[in-house]
């Protein structure tokens, strides 16, 4: 839908046009020739549809917009109280039995509508000029483009560091600018520029271009080179934090659809850099891309003893407090992963907060959180019941299970809760173990 401007800019606009053509065009409000674009056969009258379609997200003065459809009107009438409407919008409120005006509710003593010729050529002539000049940017934007990709073949040092930045700013503000950095080899180009001997400054900037583009397949290929990779990983490590969230992003766009790329990519240093990344909450952007990457990495199983040997876990749970339902849903799809194997396991049994935060999170999150706690407790539990299952009902853990079983969740989350139940009790006598599950302590 389209934003109109504000009533009194509105009225504004509309007492220093007043209405008239002849007026507006002389007096440079609306210039000369709108409307007509300059072909190789002449001139072309431009289509009042296509401009209004292509300048949708652009605001709109007042007076051009039809009070029912809340669109900028392409065939204005007025009716006799003086206001004016587009003319299907106002003919279909006539279908509907409604002989009233829908701005002023007046009934009508003449149900005739007039075209607003003087209004519709002034809605023509102001989109006409937003629409070439949006042209015209483009133009200028495609042709900068190419002249930046042109110079970077021949500049070094902190020149080409210079156009690199540009360029990136251009990809960035404009989407015409994408298109043609493919069209014209950029991405290619571009991407030649990392190696061993990049400077992290370069590759900062080539990093950053390359994050907004559609990488084919031989792109991505290209990038996943050892020596590209072990570039990009060095600036995630050591750059701005807007750095770190571009090589997040490209690696994992890099990972997308490629079921080996996570060996040849997942380095103890991409891990490490990935967990401090996650651990600055001060940045919730960096926090999710560092969780979205983690998850795809350990997707791969030979990934996980890995990330269990560089001290994920403990980190993990101390992250998960504070974090809101996304990325708290990322955090326990990783220790679910993580617990798929024994290192895994052990990690999460040694830490002494995993039962007591997992266990908080039953019934207090998503149903997927839900699920996800009860996998890892139930891993955890069997794989330790004896000093597992005593301290996570210590924690709460039967009031919470009972809860999950008595809730709409679905039938098999039901089920496994039955199964963690009956596996907790198996420590205690009866009387003890029903006294456990009271729901004095439940939910804080």
């Amino acid at each position: 839908m389209y934003q109109p401007s504000s009533r009194k800019e509105a009225d504004m606009r509309l007492d220093s046009q007043v209405l008239d053509l002849e007026m507006a065009v002389k007096d440079g409000i609306l210039g000369g020739n709108c409307g007509v674009i300059s072909t190789g056969f002449g001139l072309k009258k431009l289509d009042l549809k296509l401009m209004v379609e292509e300048l949708e997200s652009i605001d709109v003065p007042t007076v051009f917009i039809c009070p029912i459809s809340l669109e900028p009107m392409q065939d204005p009438v007025t009716l006799c109280t003086g206001q004016t409407y587009e003319r299907s919008n106002i003919i279909k409120w006539f279908s509907l039995g409604h002989y009233t005006c829908p701005t002023t509710m007046q009934e009508l003593w003449d149900d005739s509508v007039t075209p607003n010729k003087t209004l519709q050529q002034l809605i023509y002539s102001w989109f006409s000029q937003k629409y070439l000049a949006m042209k015209k940017r483009s133009e200028d934007v495609q042709g900068r483009v190419k002249e930046v990709l042109e110079n970077l073949k021949k500049v070094k040092g902190q020149a080409r560091v210079q156009a690199l930045k540009e360029l990136r700013q251009v990809v960035q503000a404009h989407g015409t600018a994408l298109k043609t950095v493919v069209e014209n080899g950029g991405i290619a180009s571009i991407s030649s520029l990392l190696g061993p001997f990049t400077t992290h400054a370069v590759g900062s900037e080539v990093i950053g271009i390359l994050v907004n583009l559609n990488l084919d397949l031989n792109s991505k290929t290209d990038l996943l080179q050892p020596a590209k990779i072990s570039l990009i990983v060095d600036i995630l490590n050591e750059g701005s934090i807007e750095t770190k969230i571009n090589c997040t992003r490209l690696i994992g766009m890099l990972m997308e659809g490629n079921d080996f790329a996570s060996q040849n990519v997942a380095s103890l240093s991409l891990l490490v850099g990935l967990l401090r990344l996650v651990k600055d909450k001060k940045h919730q952007s960096g926090v999710l891309s560092g969780l979205i990457l983690l998850k795809t990495v350990c997707s791969n199983e030979s990934v996980r003893n890995s990330f269990v040997n560089v001290g994920a876990v403990p980190q993990l749970v101390e992250l998960m407090p504070g974090l809101n339902n996304e990325c708290l849903e990322l955090v326990l799809c990783i220790l679910e992963l993580l617990s798929s194997i024994p290192e895994g396991r052990l990690a999460l049994k040694d830490c002494p907060n995993t039962i007591p935060n997992v266990v908080k999170l039953l019934m207090k999150a998503s149903e997927n959180c839900t699920q996800l706690a009860l996998s890892i407790l139930w891993s955890i539990c069997k794989f330790a019941p004896e000093e597992c299952a005593s301290l996570a009902v210590d924690a709460g853990l039967a009031a919470k299970l009972l809860l999950v079983i008595q809730s709409g969740y679905d039938p098999v989350l039901k089920q496994r809760s039955a199964e963690l139940l009956k596996l907790c009790s198996l420590n205690y006598t009866d009387n003890i173990f029903i006294s456990k599950c009271k729901l004095t302590r439940t939910i804080e």
